[in-house]
């Protein structure tokens, strides 16, 4: 297990950037030069060693979970899958950070709240699913499409957002397509839940394969080159943290 030690470092960085990398945290450092005595206290340094501190809380609390759960490194196994998005879920609750679909709901409050028009608000709609890596498998976009066509095509004009009773029109052909496809309200959750299980299995892919690169890496060396790469379902994280 030599060989796996080496994988402490690396495992903290990619297991702890997926939670903490965030926009918010993004922060501009400022070196200052040694003087004899303390240099003033300005209002942006405070706020630089409060943000500095937020981020050092949430990264304790982050190792300090992961160092307690189990996890896997196995995305072929649904059970493995499964126990990892879990414990991504419990380190977001316990940071107060978005999950995918929050986040991509936040995403689009945030990028059509000055949408006036409703086909610009659907090609918006596209482009953050494309940024999402979110595949359309049931051409609900063009059907949504053909639906704005045939609402404009009766106004004889473009639909605007603000226009209650045109827009109403439009929900109403976008339900008849929800039941066509057999999309339900109710089953939102549910949709919700195989989103962040699919992205927990793209997160255990990515592990495995920078977890099986560093191993390989180190077999290179001359102490390593008789030891054997360990099969990356097999480490245990916890003993790395």
């Amino acid at each position: 297990m030599a060989l796996a030690s080496r994988l402490v470092n690396k495992s903290k960085l990619v297991y702890v950037s997926q939670i903490l990398v965030q926009k918010e945290h993004a922060i501009s450092v400022r070196h200052f030069a040694k003087e004899s005595s303390p240099p003033p206290v300005f209002k942006g340094d405070q706020m630089l060693k409060n943000a500095f501190s937020e981020v050092k809380t949430k990264f304790e609390a982050a190792i300090g979970i992961l160092r307690k759960e189990k996890i896997t490194i196995d995305p072929d196994n649904p059970a493995a899958v499964s126990q990892y998005a879990k414990i991504m879920k419990t380190i977001r609750e316990k940071l107060s950070l978005f999950s995918e679909s929050q986040r991509i709901r936040h995403t689009i409050e945030l990028d059509t709240k000055d949408i006036p028009d409703a086909r610009t608000y659907l090609l918006t709609l596209k482009e953050i699913r494309i940024k999402s890596g979110i595949t359309d498998v049931i051409g609900a976009e063009a059907m949504m499409m053909e639906a704005l066509d045939k609402v404009e095509k009766e106004l004889k004009k473009p639909l605007m957002r603000d226009d209650k009773k045109s827009m109403a029109l439009l929900m109403a052909e976008f339900e008849k397509i929800n039941k066509k496809i057999g999309i339900r309200k109710e089953d939102l959750p549910k949709h919700e839940e195989e989103l962040e299980l699919n992205v927990a299995k793209a997160q255990l892919q990515e592990l495995k394969k920078d977890a099986l690169e560093a191993m390989e890496t180190q077999k290179k060396r001359e102490e390593f080159k008789d030891e054997e790469v360990v099969e990356p379902k097999n480490l245990d994280i916890r003993n790395f943290l």
